[in-house]
């Protein structure tokens, strides 16, 4: 005799429908065994010249007929066992042929959903589907799906997320935007200039590797210490002109939405409630401008920039929405660390501050690029204070706030009777915090 709920499941299973990716999909995945080559490559130069050297050209087009049929069935392969469904509470993705995989990726816990398109993927017409989950530091992602397809399925999966009955979170469609601000391209390339990192890291690109000549006579030295330092100036000068560039921001009910990119196109979202501290950035050199830059440490989320330059009255705005109830403090409200901190730290210890309003602990530090860190009350996990021997023998300590998202923001120098009322407050003020705030929804 079978039980009402047995006989039930078979059905619920039935109406589970299982998809595969884009038919493009292998062509991407057959790149795997070639990358697999290429970094042996990289990683022993050297024997890879020896091995390349003893090839004959019969040889080579033996290995080549081998390793393209190899790659093309490893990629029809993994396309083909890999498939997604929508259930009524999760996203299963089923993947291996070998080693089987089944993610079950339960919709309540999806912080955000991002689409982007890398170049070859526009002209092919499809995008990426990125999955941020409590819990995970690895996004898992659909990789590719149609453009229109992948849009589709982020509204439905967050239109389940936010509650709305199966039946009718196709019909929700993606949530309207409204614009709050747009980065131009002029102001963002001029703000790179103006950047530090930008000319740091070009000049040890063009001092280093002669100075290694000179003293090694090594090509291979040189070429080891020049491609990155050459990479690392290309990647804070031109890799960020091209990934931050046109970047908007828009206010959705589903949280704030970032798009960006020139050759690989992004579609973020920030998600409400899930921020954990927003720090304030304000170089040197765009101070006569008025210029900031907007972080984010979002909980087991990748996004970090929310907005990579902007007029600092703008920029703020942008905060309110992130942090709702929240103003920024300005330079008089925040409190410097006593004079006898010089003794800790000379010179920078100028550049710590505190203030501790009703919704946010606010910690200033840095004296040539200021940042300016926030984190709502109730977003603190813990708090404590720490003190060395030459703060001891100073009487100052550091005041820390340790956030969901695994950060620290730390008080540096306060006077350490303040630092004990401080933690005693602060532990307070995080319970209260907790208490009140509103619960983390979509489309709220």
């Amino acid at each position: 005799m079978t039980s009402p709920g047995a006989a039930q499941a078979p059905e619920a299973a039935a109406e589970i429908t299982e998809r595969r990716l884009h038919p493009v999909t292998p062509l991407r995945r057959a790149w795997a065994p070639v990358a697999v080559l290429f970094g042996w490559a990289v990683h022993d130069p050297d024997g890879a010249q020896r091995q390349l050297t003893r090839l004959t050209t019969t040889t080579l087009l033996i290995g080549l007929a081998v390793l393209i049929p190899a790659a093309a069935l490893y990629g029809f392969c993994s396309w083909w066992f890999t498939h997604f469904a929508v259930t009524g509470n999760e996203l299963r993705i089923r993947t291996g042929l070998v080693f089987r995989r089944t993610a079950h990726i339960r919709l309540e816990r999806i912080q955000a959903i991002d689409v982007t398109q890398p170049l070859l993927a526009r002209v092919a017409g499809v995008a990426k589907l990125k999955l941020d989950v409590i819990g995970t530091d690895k996004k898992d992602e659909l990789a590719f799906l149609g453009a229109d397809e992948a849009r589709t399925l982020r509204a439905e999966l967050l239109a389940r997320a936010a509650g709305f009955a199966p039946e009718t979170a196709h019909e929700v469609g993606e949530a309207p935007v409204r614009q709050l601000l747009r980065v131009p391209p002029g102001v963002l390339a001029l703000a790179l200039v103006l950047t530090g990192a930008t000319w740091g890291s070009l000049a040890a690109a063009l001092v280093v590797p002669p100075v290694l000549w000179l003293v090694t006579h090594s090509l291979w030295t040189v070429l080891a210490v020049a491609l990155p330092l050459l990479g690392a100036a290309g990647a804070s000068s031109a890799g960020r002109f091209v990934a931050e560039y046109d970047w908007t921001v828009g206010e959705s009910p589903d949280g704030l939405r970032i798009d960006h990119g020139l050759l690989d196109q992004a579609h973020e979202t920030v998600p409400p409630g899930r921020v954990q501290t927003v720090r304030i950035v304000e170089p040197l050199l765009w101070r006569r401008r008025g210029w900031v830059r907007v972080e984010l440490d979002v909980a087991g989320s990748s996004n970090s920039v929310l907005v990579p330059v902007a007029p600092r009255a703008l920029a703020e705005e942008v905060v309110a929405r992130v942090l709702p109830g929240v103003s920024v403090p300005g330079p008089a409200a925040l409190s410097p660390a006593p004079r006898r901190a010089r003794w800790c730290v000379p010179l920078w210890w100028r550049g710590y501050g505190l203030a501790v309003t009703d919704a946010v602990f606010a910690a200033r530090s840095g004296l040539l690029e200021r940042s300016l860190a926030l984190v709502p009350h109730a977003k603190v996990q813990s708090v404590r204070m720490t003190q060395g021997p030459w703060e001891r023998a100073r009487g100052v300590a550091d005041v820390c706030v340790d956030t969901g998202a695994n950060k620290t923001v730390r008080a540096r120098l306060r006077d350490a009777d303040e630092a004990r009322e401080l933690l005693a407050a602060q532990a307070e003020r995080s319970r209260t915090g907790r208490r009140d705030a509103r619960p983390d929804r979509w489309m709220a």
